[in-house]
Order: structure tokens, then sequence, then C-alpha cells
């Protein structure tokens, strides 16, 4: 702000809270030149947010003190380096083989952010938009977002997995779905070897390619009350 703009400042204050006026033309001019000296780079209004008046309107209604040139100067920091942390800095278009190019336009996008003449480059949000019909009438007719042909290519990765859709797939009861009695393995989870030793202590855990027998019936009598 220029010395006019702090003299016309100073005077919407003065309008606001009359406690902050000058009267005399040497303490009117003093005022001026402190509030300049703070207050220089500083700008009046920007169209991107900023705007020195409402700060000082809010400042009048939320506080009992008269406001000061660091109050504006502390607001507009605090304004410029939220801008900044909103800005990404966009690709320049200068030769990315030219380092100094480069570096002075990011340098003279980011100053352009930090002095109000633009605003601050953000990535583009994903945005929520309806769902699209065929994607909906495919879900129905697969039963999953992975299409079938994934799933086939998958198989090879998953073997535990692919062996319980096949079964549930045939009708037949998915063993996993229920706790193993034997190895203790939990619902979901595959069996695993569980040798004891001659003093009764479990030994090995290494994973089951089938599971254990514990595990057929009652996932067979659990598939049966689902039927039901």
């Amino acid at each position: 702000m220029d010395r006019r703009e702090i003299a016309a400042i100073l005077a919407y204050i003065g309008r606001l809270d009359p406690r902050t006026a000058r009267t005399g033309t040497g303490e009117a001019r003093d005022q001026i030149a402190q509030w300049h000296e703070l207050l220089h780079d500083v700008p009046l209004a920007t169209d991107h947010g900023w705007d020195v008046r409402r700060v000082v309107r809010t400042h009048v209604l939320d506080s009992p003190y008269p406001i000061l040139p660091v109050d504006i100067a502390r607001a507009w920091r605090a304004h410029r380096r939220d801008c900044l942390d909103r800005h990404t800095d966009p690709t320049p278009a200068a030769d990315p083989d030219d380092p100094a190019a480069w570096r002075a336009e990011l340098v003279g996008t980011r100053h352009a952010v930090a002095v109000g003449q633009t605003p601050p480059a953000a990535y583009r949000q994903i945005t929520r938009t309806d769902k699209r019909p065929d994607i909906e009438t495919r879900l129905r007719a697969d039963g999953s977002c992975i299409p079938p042909a994934v799933r086939a290519e998958l198989a090879r990765y998953r073997p535990t997995r692919a062996a319980r859709e096949a079964a549930v797939a045939a009708g037949r009861p998915d063993v996993l779905s229920v706790p193993c009695g034997w190895c203790h393995a939990r619902a979901g989870e595959p069996c695993r070897q569980r040798r004891l030793d001659l003093g009764g202590t479990a030994r090995g855990n290494a994973v089951r390619a089938t599971p254990h027998p514990s595990r057929v019936d009652p996932a067979a009598r659990m598939n049966q009350r689902q039927v039901a």
C-alpha cells in the first residue's frame, strides 16, 4: 500500500473505532509514516480473497483493543502462507533443458501467488459423478467388480481364494468359511500343519493345500442353513 492507501485505511478505521483517530496534522503524518513502514508490501485488496477492510472489521468486532499495523501484517502473512500451501506448481512452458529459465518461471509463478496477483493453482479434484448405467449392468451380471477374465488370470496367484470361489459356484460348501477345530485357523484363513511332539506341544506352521477334514462337516451344516 502507498501512503494514500494507508491514509484511506486509517480514515476507515477511525470511522469504525474512533479511538485510533488522530486529529492533529503532525500526529496524523507520523501515524501514516509508521503504518506505511510496516505495510508498504501489503496490498490493499486482491481479486483472490484478500481485503484489508475485511481484516479491520473482523478485528474491531472480535478484539477490545485498537487495531495495530502488525495485526494487518500478520493477517496478510497468514493469508499468503495459506495460498502458497494450496498452490501446486504448474509445469513451466520454458525449455526443460534450460534450468535457469525453468526455475525463473517457477519462481515468478510462486511470487505472483504470494503477492495476490494470481490464485493458487491446485490439482484437479476428483468430483462426484453419477454412475454409468453400463457399469451397474455389468456388476449385476458378473456379481463382482472384477471381470471374469481378470479373475481367471488372478487365480494362479491366489489358489486358496480361487478354490473357495469354485466351490461356491459349484454349489459345494465353502470349507474355509468356518474356523478349524484342529489347527485353530480362523474363518477365512487356510489350515496349517499342526504336528504334535512327544510332549504334546504343537509343531509346524506350514500352510496346507487342503483344509483339515474337521472343517468339512461344520461348513456343510452352515451351507444347509443358508440354503434353507
